[in-house]
Parts: structure tokens; C-alpha cells; sequence
């Protein structure tokens, strides 16, 4: 981790009517941060992540990548600048196996463009960082949650990103799958790639984290250390309540 700034926003704001989904959000991302995204459901968590990836259009505000303004850049736009991103909702090719699923996203989510060849090389290398080189060859629907998973987090990284937005990968692992899941975002981090990970379990959070930004009811409430975070009233009140202690045991 060093001290530039990756990501940058100021004043992020989404309106859907009369409804304040975020509301005057600002924060940034140092290069090679894990940063952690939390708070209550319904807390604006995912409008934030579908702002920055450019799902939706802003209200208001700016989003800064690398220097470079990208408010309301769209989808594809936003990908080819460095942003990568899981969804809650997996959606793979039903009718692509493994391996077609990440080289489609490698041939269509860079720039500059890469060849055939060299995206079937990387899909490969891909395949055996997320655990699912023996499944190189079989189709999505055959493979459990928690593999479709690993195929969200490999689509996102055949992009080569600057910034890997998962969005609560980890929710429904195992014990043991979550421990892998954390091996792997940190690999990840070590290997140069910035983190921003919406979560709700706890013990990863604290345990993975850089720093931690917490929203409730779209607006943002605190942001800092997990230490911080964690002794926050006002996170206590809004979303840790009587889990506080077992969050702040979490962190030793």
C-alpha cells in the first residue's frame, strides 16, 4: 500500500424520485487498500458499488479513477478504465463453460484488446488462482454457489483492474471456504490490485481490512481503522448493536 489515491469521491449522491438511496457520499482509496463498505441492508451499499461501476448515473458528485474523472461513464466504459466488479446476483453464460465465461470477459473488457490466444492463457492461470482449475471445462449450473462465486471473482480480475469492487463474495461460504476467500483477496492485494469489498461478515471485515467506511440510510456515518469503526456510537447504534463485542473480539 502507498500513499495515492486510487479512487476519489466527492459528493456522490443517487435519487430515485423522492427517495435519497446516497446521499453526499465522499470518501477515496489509496492504492493497494482493502477497504471494507458496511452497514444495515438497505443502507445504499450496493447503489454505491452500481455508481462506481457505472450502472447508474450519479445525481450528484464525481467519481475519480486514477486521476481521471468517470462519473457516469457507463458499464462497459468504466471496465475498459480499470474497474472490475463481482455481483450479488451471479449471472454467468449458462451456455459457456468455465474457461469460455472469464475468456469472454478478458476479450471484451480490455483495452487495449487482447488475442484469443493470450486471453485463453490468462482464463487458465485465472482458473487455478480462484481454486477452480479442475473445472476448467465444466458450465456454471453444475457448479455449487460458492464456485459460481469464484467465477465472478475471475471474470472481474480477466479485466485487469486497477480497482476490484466484490460484492459480498463470502456471504454463504463455509468456515473453511471463507478462510480460502480471504487467503485469495489478500494474494490479490499483494499482487497490486486496490479492494473494495461490501461484507456483512463481521470477522472478515475486521479481520481483512485497511479500513472500514460505514453508511446507513445512504448517507456515510464513519469511516477509519476497524478499531475505530468498531467503537464508533454511532456504528454501535446503527449496526453493530449487541454484536459489538464479538465484533471487537474479532479483531484480536
Amino acid at each position: 500500500m502507498n500513499d495515492k489515491i486510487l479512487l476519489s469521491v466527492n459528493g456522490l449522491s443517487k435519487h430515485f424520485g423522492g427517495l435519497a438511496a446516497v446521499q453526499n457520499v465522499s470518501f477515496s482509496i489509496r492504492q493497494g487498500e482493502i477497504v471494507s463498505l458496511i452497514g444495515p441492508n438497505g443502507a445504499g451499499k450496493t447503489t454505491v458499488f452500481n455508481l462506481l461501476s457505472g450502472v447508474f448515473s450519479p445525481s450528484a458528485g464525481t467519481i475519480n479513477l486514477d486521476g481521471e474523472d468517470i462519473t457516469g461513464k457507463r458499464p462497459f466504459e468504466v471496465c475498459q478504465k480499470g474497474v472490475g466488479r463481482t455481483f450479488q446476483i451471479m449471472q454467468p453464460f449458462p451456455q459457456m463453460t468455465v474457461l469460455e465465461n472469464i475468456i469472454t470477459s478478458s476479450l471484451f473488457g480490455r483495452v487495449p484488446k487482447i488475442s484469443l490466444s493470450q486471453a485463453e492463457e490468462e482464463a487458465v492461470e485465472l482458473c487455478k488462482l480462484v481454486g477452480l482449475g479442475d473445472k476448467q471445462n465444466t458450465f456454471p449450473r453444475n457448479l455449487t454457489t460458492p464456485g459460481q462465486k469464484r467465477i465472478e471473482i475471475a471474470r472481474a480480475l480477466a479485466v485487469k483492474p486497477k480497482l476490484l469492487l466484490l460484492d459480498e463474495v463470502m456471504s454463504g461460504l463455509t468456515p473453511t471456504e471463507t478462510i480460502e476467500a480471504i487467503k485469495l483477496v489478500r494474494s490479490l492485494r499483494d499482487k497490486g490490485t486496490t479492494v473494495f469489498l461490501i461484507e456483512h461478515v463481521m470477522k472478515v471485515v475486521m479481520g481483512i481490512s485497511d479500513r472500514v467506511i460505514v453508511v446507513h440510510h445512504g448517507e456515510k456515518i464513519a469511516e477509519g481503522t476497524c478499531a475505530e469503526v468498531a467503537n464508533d456510537p454511532k456504528v454501535i447504534k446503527a449496526y453493530l448493536g449487541e454484536h459489538a463485542e464479538d465484533t471487537k473480539e474479532s479483531m484480536c
